[in-house]
């Protein structure tokens, strides 16, 4: 019945059946995997933690539940404890093709990017057509030589698939043809991957603009100013936030590798807390409802909520960071509940930060050039309505200024932070900690300026979204 349940995606039910099936037979790990991987989806992080502790022993033999735990660990975030499953769960059945998928990609977060691509390479001995491994393959460094793109080259042109179906090939095109200097090529398959991906997405930009309107208007400076939160937490947080791909992974990076700060990673805790709080629907995401109502709830109760849900990630140091993006939405919710937390905002050049997030498959709405113009400015109008509204609780971080000038940079983050210099934050990329961002494989590497204007190799290409930024009053 639990299995019938989970089929269902009916979580709750499923709970309760399989907590039944233990009750009956407390031996049933499969049973006790089960609930904890349902847990997991319901946010019960401690109960989930508990079972597979409890359980993990006894699935010396059973490579399906071996996966099954080591992707419960993976999906919140404790991924050693996952790669020893999920090796397990390999060695026990090697010829599985998810679980060797699996175990690649806890490799890449936990910085085995060597081991990664030899899985991949192995994958796509035995399925040369499998698109995704081809995209995981090219996303482990930078091509040297055109072998791989001919093969995937033939694999389109063998396929005879509709584009929606061809996303992940023609998005490692894409990056593959940029590593080698070849600019045209290389923006022809970014731009028609992002088509391939809309005409499917079901997305309108309009709905993100207006969510991002409806906060300036909700978190107002007079709204932040009435009764601010007197909330005392065991640790501090540091709420790391901007567009994706502007250095938010690097900054986490450097910060996390002081001795007194941990990085919780992107754990999207915070958005679930006010959703889950605001008793407006279930929508995926966060809706203009969904903001008013933890408007006007008690800051302190959404503290706590997010406190709780992410203590089974922690340690014992006194800092740590929640690296989320998106968090930049919630910057006024998070200032009153959180009236001792550090925020930092990252900046970049609004072409390089737009032709980045452009070039990948995880954002919906830089799926076209219109999109992404549209959704830039009305996240430039949530930034200036928090530098006004935060004042100098929001420091904000130039990418360029970092990356040019990483000493300089990282002594002055570090003193307006409250943390005393460290030398290892100079040497972030031999951080052994793991990463599960799009950034995990470049973040392993010293700080480079390969990026900064690298807009400009693709200048023709992006010149109506440079005119319609431009128009919006972005300065270029």
């Amino acid at each position: 019945m639990g299995l019938v349940h989970k089929a269902a995606r009916r979580a709750d039910a499923a709970i309760e059946s399989f907590e039944h099936a233990l009750t009956l037979d407390d031996r049933r790990y499969d049973a006790a995997i089960e609930l904890a991987s349902q847990c997991m989806l319901l946010n019960r992080y401690d109960e989930a933690r508990s079972l597979l502790l409890q359980y993990r022993g006894r699935l010396v033999d059973n490579s399906l539940y071996l996966d099954m735990a080591g992707q419960t660990y993976f999906d919140m975030g404790h991924y050693e404890e996952a790669w020893s499953l999920l090796e397990q769960a390999c060695h026990l059945q090697p010829e599985v093709e998810t679980y060797q998928a699996h175990l690649a990609s806890c490799a890449v977060y936990l910085g085995n990017v060597d081991a990664a691509k030899s899985i991949y390479v192995k994958l796509l001995k035995r399925h040369p057509r499998h698109q995704k491994t081809h995209y995981e393959l090219a996303q482990l460094g930078r091509a040297r030589n055109d072998g791989h793109i001919k093969q995937m080259l033939k694999v389109l042109r063998k396929g005879d698939l509709k584009p929606e179906s061809n996303v992940y090939l023609y998005y490692a095109l894409g990056k593959e043809y940029e590593d080698l200097g070849k600019w045209s090529e290389s923006f022809r398959y970014y731009e028609m991957a992002g088509s391939a991906v809309k005409t499917v997405a079901n997305y309108d930009v309009v709905s993100d603009v207006g969510l991002m309107d409806r906060i300036v208007a909700t978190c107002s400076a007079s709204w932040l100013q009435d009764s601010p939160a007197k909330i005392i937490t065991a640790r501090t947080p540091i709420f790391i936030v901007g567009l994706p791909r502007t250095g938010t992974t690097l900054t986490d990076r450097i910060i996390s590798s002081h001795s007194q700060v941990q990085s919780v990673g992107e754990s999207q805790l915070l958005q679930m807390v006010l959703r889950d709080g605001s008793h407006a629907g279930n929508q995926i995401g966060i809706t203009p409802s969904q903001i008013e109502a933890a408007s006007r709830r008690d800051p302190k109760s959404i503290a706590e909520a997010y406190s709780n849900a992410v203590a089974h990630r922690l340690g014992d140091e006194p800092y740590f960071i929640e690296k989320f993006p998106e968090n930049v939405l919630y910057l006024g919710l998070i200032a009153k509940a959180w009236p001792d937390a550090r925020i930092v905002h990252l900046r970049r050049h609004p072409m390089d930060a737009c032709f980045a997030v452009f070039k990948q498959s995880f954002f919906r709405f830089a799926y076209s050039l219109d999109d992404l113009a549209e959704y830039y400015l009305a996240y430039d109008r949530l930034s200036r309505h928090w530098r006004e509204t935060l004042g100098p609780r929001m420091l904000e971080l130039n990418y360029e200024d970092l990356v040019a000038n990483q000493e300089t940079q990282t002594r002055q983050l570090l003193q307006n932070l409250g943390l005393e210099f460290e030398e290892d934050c100079l040497h972030f990329e031999q951080n052994a900690a793991p990463v599960a961002t799009a950034s995990s494989v470049q973040v392993r590497e010293k700080v480079h300026t390969r990026s900064v204007g690298k807009w400009k190799k693709f200048e023709k290409q992006l010149r109506p979204l440079r005119e319609r930024l431009e128009q919006g009053g972005v300065t270029i």
